[in-house]
C-alpha cells in the first residue's frame, strides 16, 4: 500500500512538472462585437455595434493551435499567452456572421489589447 502512495505522488508530481506554467501579468484581452444589428440604419437612429460573446483561437506563428476560448456574454476575453507572435482566428458557426483574423503581438509583462468585430450579414 506504501508503494501505491509513493508512485502516484510521483506519478502526480511528473505530471505537474511536464507542464509550463502561464504567465498571469502576459497574453491578449479586448473585446468582440457584432454589427449591424438594426437592417436600416438611420440619422437619427443610430445603431451601434452590440457585445457578442464568441469562440476564438490563438494559432502560433506555425499556424498551430495554442488555444481554443469562449468570450464572456458581454464579448469580453483575458487570456494568459507567452510571449511571441500569434494569429486570432475568429469561430464562426455558419457562413454569418464572420470576423477578419488578426496577427498580433505579445510582449512579456503586457496584455496586448485586441477588438474583433464580426459581420452580422445585415444589409
Amino acid at each position: 500500500m506504501y508503494s501505491f502512495r509513493v508512485f502516484l505522488l510521483l506519478l502526480f508530481l511528473t505530471a505537474c512538472a511536464s507542464v509550463s506554467p502561464s504567465p498571469a501579468n502576459t497574453g491578449i484581452e479586448g473585446n468582440v462585437f457584432i454589427g449591424p444589428t438594426c437592417p436600416v440604419v438611420q440619422l437619427n437612429n443610430p445603431c451601434p455595434d452590440q457585445p457578442y460573446q464568441a469562440t476564438l483561437s490563438v494559432l502560433n506563428s506555425n499556424g498551430k493551435k495554442v488555444i481554443k476560448f469562449q468570450t464572456e456574454a458581454n464579448g469580453y476575453f483575458h487570456v494568459a499567452l507567452v510571449p511571441g507572435e500569434y494569429t486570432l482566428h475568429p469561430e464562426s458557426p455558419g457562413v454569418m456572421p464572420v470576423a477578419s483574423e488578426q496577427n498580433f503581438t505579445v510582449i512579456s509583462g503586457q496584455f496586448t489589447r485586441l477588438k474583433v468585430t464580426y459581420d452580422s450579414g445585415i444589409r
